[in-house]
């Protein structure tokens, strides 16, 4: 978990873009800036863009591709890739680790209880992310405070215990409304399923539309009780 007290404090004042540019003066090729194709990854993704640009610098861009994604999120992949042109890593889960489970507890074995749900998440998602960590010095993630309860704490820029280096979070501030603002001014691609009602999107047989006024989060693995977190950034060890 990314704790708030650290010697970043005073970088909260700065502002998305700054928290942006610092990181990629700070790191360049050495940072990492995981993609999920979000309404935030989106905001950043646009951000970094520019930066990048301006700078002729280089930062790692990657995402994670479970195999369950929506077709959807898919066509947004194809649709950034055509109008930014930025090369975007895909981290795929191991196949045998995948076969494996699938061999031993189904397909959608994840239905089935939270622990295999956290095991499927743990080989689709959080092992792959691992890989597409190695060797970086900083991750850069679309996490806001406002999400939900387990991201209340997050700081713009913190020390993650789990990957042992520095997570930063530019949007850790940010509202919803402001989230969508920026979308919509810079004209910026996003997913398609947002506009029926799906304000969170992760796998497809694991995500649903909700209802207004309800949980943004409560649309993923909705019929589990307590927090809505896959592993990435609040972990448990699933591995036996």
């Amino acid at each position: 978990m990314v704790v708030m007290e650290n010697s970043y404090g005073d970088m909260e004042s700065l502002g998305a873009c700054d928290v942006i540019s610092w990181a990629v003066g700070q790191f360049g090729g050495d940072a990492a800036f995981a993609c999920s194709f979000g309404p935030e990854d989106m905001v950043l993704l646009h951000m970094l863009d520019a930066v990048l640009k301006r700078t002729e610098k280089c930062v790692s861009v990657f995402t994670l591709d479970t195999g369950r994604l929506h077709g959807e999120t898919y066509a947004l992949m194809q649709r950034v890739h055509e109008k930014y042109g930025v090369r975007i890593a895909v981290f795929f889960p191991q196949a045998g680790e995948v076969e494996e489970m699938v061999t031993g507890n189904g397909v959608n074995l994840f239905y089935d209880s939270v622990e295999k749900r956290k095991l499927c998440c743990d080989i689709r998602k959080v092992r792959p992310l691992t890989r597409a960590l190695t060797g970086k010095k900083a991750w850069i993630t679309g996490l806001r405070r406002k999400q939900s309860k387990t991201r209340a704490d997050v700081p713009k820029i913190g020390f993650d215990a789990a990957t042992a280096m520095l997570k930063i979070s530019p949007l850790a501030d940010w509202s919803n409304g402001e989230v969508w603002n920026y979308i919509l001014s810079n004209d910026i691609p996003y997913n398609t399923l947002h506009d029926s009602g799906y304000p969170s999107i992760g796998c497809e047989p694991c995500t649903r539309a909700v209802g207004k006024g309800e949980d943004p989060r409560s649309g993923r693995w909705w019929w589990e009780k307590g927090s809505r977190e896959c592993g990435l950034h609040f972990r448990e060890d699933t591995r036996t």
